[in-house]
């Protein structure tokens, strides 16, 4: 005779408990995990913006074009991608886009930043 009260009837309850308790915790962990993916990649983004917008604005004495396209290789060189660059008055305003792979099946996620800089004297 089982020693516990409820005999057969507890058996294995204690497992599926434990199972329970893993999962959660497993997708606790891979859910941080991919919030700071998501912020790593904000902050890339964000750097990237503003050395493109650096880079551009050294450049436009070149003319508009020309501050852009430097823009576009820096951001490039960065992992981003310009979604936007207006010179207007002396000053560059960049936005970029950094695309992220992001867990539980979520897919990529687009994640952008956006800088301005200049006049350049």
């Amino acid at each position: 005779m089982h020693p516990f009260k409820g005999g057969e009837r507890d058996r294995g309850a204690g497992t599926l408990w434990v199972l329970a308790f893993t999962a959660i915790v497993w997708l606790a962990g891979v859910s941080a995990m991919a919030v700071g993916g998501v912020r790593t990649a904000r902050h890339r983004a964000e750097a990237a913006a503003d050395l493109a917008a650096l880079a551009a604005a050294a450049r436009v004495p070149e003319g508009a074009v020309a501050a852009c396209a430097k823009a576009r290789v820096i951001a490039a060189e960065s992992g981003a991608r310009i979604a936007r660059c207006v010179v207007e008055d002396g000053s560059v305003d960049v936005s970029v886009m950094l695309a992220l792979r992001v867990p539980l099946g979520v897919g990529a996620v687009h994640v952008g930043g956006r800088a301005r800089a200049g006049p350049v004297e």
